[in-house]
């Protein structure tokens, strides 16, 4: 069951409610992650990580919008902060289902699948022309989220961060228990956790925890560089923090 907190926005429970019915979407969660997990000994791209990300990319929505910052699709289109709301958590849980075909060249594999099933997803919420546009703006997440593909709306950007901060020690733990011992799990098992808050000087601080600086590998290398071709890099201060002793040593690892 994916969850996240819908604050009364009835669009939003309306779409969480037909995901969560949706025995098609479940099966593809599921194929994804035998092709992920089982085929390819990567971490889970099922529906744990969609229900992270989704709660992620929520979470930096709506700091962003007590900020002052307004999503694309407002500016664009004069869509409701509800309406991108909805964009955000369908292109979340439908960016890596295109993983269940193959997870080369995943992102455009999804727009294959997402197309139909956002348009059926989102039929009884919105009428036509706004259908239409919601489901190309939730398109754009999906696509968008391969970390070399620049991002044209705030939502998409957010999608993109999101993904990357499903990093935690726990989300390496199937290959890691499976034996692959690279980069990508050790660096995970250094990550403790993540917290999204209030900035300082920004709208949105990333304060990531590590028990090691194997961790580094996960923030420099898999959350910058998606950071940095998204829309929110001007509102977003990263830091880690390492144990030194019996104190916190906090590092700057992007600000613009």
């Amino acid at each position: 069951m994916i969850k996240v907190p819908d604050r009364h926005n009835p669009k939003l429970q309306g779409l969480v409610e037909q995901i969560n019915a949706d025995a098609e979407l479940a099966q593809l969660w599921r194929c994804a992650n035998v092709n992920a997990v089982d085929r390819s000994g990567m971490s889970d791209h099922g529906e744990v990580h969609v229900h992270i990300v989704a709660n992620a990319a929520l979470r930096l929505l709506r700091l962003l919008a007590e900020a002052g910052v307004r999503p694309t699709a407002t500016v664009n289109y004069s869509l409701a902060q509800e309406d991108c709301e909805l964009i955000v958590v369908l292109g979340c849980c439908l960016h890596d289902v295109g993983i269940a075909i193959n997870r080369d060249d995943h992102e455009r594999h999804s727009l294959v699948i997402a197309y139909p099933k956002a348009r059926q997803l989102l039929t009884g919420i919105y009428p036509e022309p706004t259908l239409t546009v919601v489901v190309s703006e939730v398109l754009h997440c999906v696509i968008a989220h391969r970390w070399d593909v620049h991002t044209l709306t705030l939502e998409a950007g957010i999608v993109k961060v999101a993904d990357a901060l499903d990093m935690s020690q726990g989300r390496s733990r199937i290959p890691f228990e499976a034996g692959q011992m690279n980069i990508h799990s050790l660096s995970a098992q250094a990550v403790e956790g993540v917290v999204i808050e209030k900035g300082s000087d920004r709208p949105v601080r990333l304060a990531i925890t590590l028990n090691n600086p194997a961790g580094i590998y996960q923030v420099d290398e898999l959350l910058k560089r998606k950071l940095a071709s998204s829309t929110l890099a001007p509102y977003i201060e990263v830091v880690a923090s390492l144990p030194e002793g019996d104190e916190r040593r906090l590092i700057e690892i992007h600000k613009q």
